[in-house]
């Protein structure tokens, strides 16, 4: 026999089991709307796991139909527990667009399952608007705060949002409305791609439309004025962007630190001293994966911060307490900033031990026991120094001069 045969049979003897999983996308006409493939797999299946909905739409099949459990978070454990029989998962329309598919992916290995995907809910309404879908901003609102739109709210933006329930396109238009954007458009589309679809539109500042169904998508033209409050793409926002007492790093002094930090995406942030967290909201800002934990002890200031980052686009900013102490048990961060208590005992330490290796940490000091502080840590560590000063006009008498701000000096340095 020749090694190639030999090998060939090798191969077949260790054949990849089939997929016992198949994940099937279904649309808002049910069962009719799949194709042969996914037929087949829910006629086969034993076992046949969905929402009600699903459930509802698919009528009767030869399987044991399971509804999702309550909470949603053990239905993972209960699709694994049925490995090795034929196993089907009913989804909404495209799996992997805001639905379940990633999580069923990272627990089961791809040549262990079948997907068969249909038309994603912002396909099918970036067709019935007539939409190039690579020009829109796709976001979901569902299960999550309606101030995740925020950021998308530019002018002459399309968006496409898919709504909680039937008072999200309300809100949305409530919202539009109180940021001086209220001439924008409002389509609402129910049931897109059923029986049952309906499509109306209206001002966002005369929104009248009622008997919404739950399951709706929204899309949003944006008309903006020079009064709309349009969230700014670059850092440093104004302070009156945020709610603050006083303790905030300075707009022009946040874009120097922000640049200073060099978020990159999907890395996160320890805001050590937090204040007013706006150095951890515009790191979140740089982009949608990043992440941040706000280190504050003072009560009423985390309050602050959880509702800047709650309105500055439902941002992923954790607050928590005092530090050093919080740090313990806190998942090793990409950059550390510190913007008060590096005097304090203990606390860069902390810091700079948790701080993963190549890791940035940048520390703002305006007293001159802070810049002993950073004198020291510079010879030690090493890294770059820099003093910034900030002169704003201001009246004198009936005239105008130059106030200066208090400096600020500033250390950068990479861990090795």
């Amino acid at each position: 026999m020749s090694p190639v045969l030999r090998e060939s049979e090798a191969l077949s003897s260790h054949e990849t089991p089939a997929p016992w999983l198949a994940l099937i996308g279904l649309g808002e006409d049910g069962a009719v709307g799949l194709c042969r493939e996914a037929l087949a797999a829910l006629n086969e299946a034993e076992i046949v796991f969905g929402g009600e909905r699903h459930i509802a739409l698919v009528g009767s099949v030869p399987g044991e139909l399971r509804p999702w459990p309550q909470p949603f978070r053990n239905a993972l454990p209960q699709i694994l527990k049925e490995r090795g029989r034929k196993v089907c998962v009913l989804a909404t329309s495209d799996p992997f667009h805001y639905g379940i598919g990633n999580s069923i992916s990272r627990a089961i290995p791809p040549e262990e399952m079948r997907i068969i995907p249909q038309l994603s809910s912002f396909s099918m309404a970036c067709t019935r608007m007539r939409w190039p879908q690579e020009e829109c901003a796709l976001v979901s609102l569902h299960g999550r705060t309606l101030y995740r739109i925020v950021p998308h709210l530019q002018p002459e933006a399309r968006i496409l949002a898919l709504s909680w329930d039937e008072t999200t396109p309300r809100a949305v238009a409530e919202l539009l409305t109180a940021r001086g954007m209220g001439a924008s458009r409002i389509t609402v589309m129910e049931s897109l791609g059923g029986p049952q679809e309906r499509i109306r539109e209206c001002r966002a500042d005369a929104f009248a439309l009622d008997d919404i169904v739950p399951l709706n998508l929204i899309a949003v033209e944006v008309a903006a004025t020079h009064d709309s409050r349009i969230l700014p793409l670059a850092p440093g926002l104004d302070e009156e962007w945020f709610a603050h007492d006083g303790q905030i790093t300075k707009s022009e002094i946040r874009a120097i630190t922000i640049s200073a930090l060099a978020p990159r995406g999907g890395e996160l942030l320890w805001d050590v001293g937090a204040g007013s967290g706006s150095v951890a909201v515009e790191w979140c800002q740089r982009h949608l994966r990043n992440r941040a934990i706000a280190f504050e002890a003072k009560p009423e200031r985390a309050e602050r911060i959880r509702r800047n980052k709650l309105e500055l686009g439902g941002l992923s900013v954790e607050v928590v307490g005092e530090a050093p102490a919080g740090f313990v048990g806190r998942e090793a961060p990409d950059a550390v900033f510190i913007g008060g208590g590096l005097t304090e005992e203990g606390l860069f330490d902390a810091a700079w031990a948790a701080l993963k290796p190549g890791g940035r940490l940048v520390a703002n000091v305006v007293t001159i026991e802070g810049e002993a502080k950073l004198a020291a840590l510079h010879a030690e560590h090493g890294g770059s120094l820099r003093r910034i000063s900030i002169d704003r006009l201001a009246p004198v008498g009936g005239k105008h001069g130059w106030r200066p701000a208090m400096p600020v000096t500033q250390w950068r340095v990479e861990k090795p």
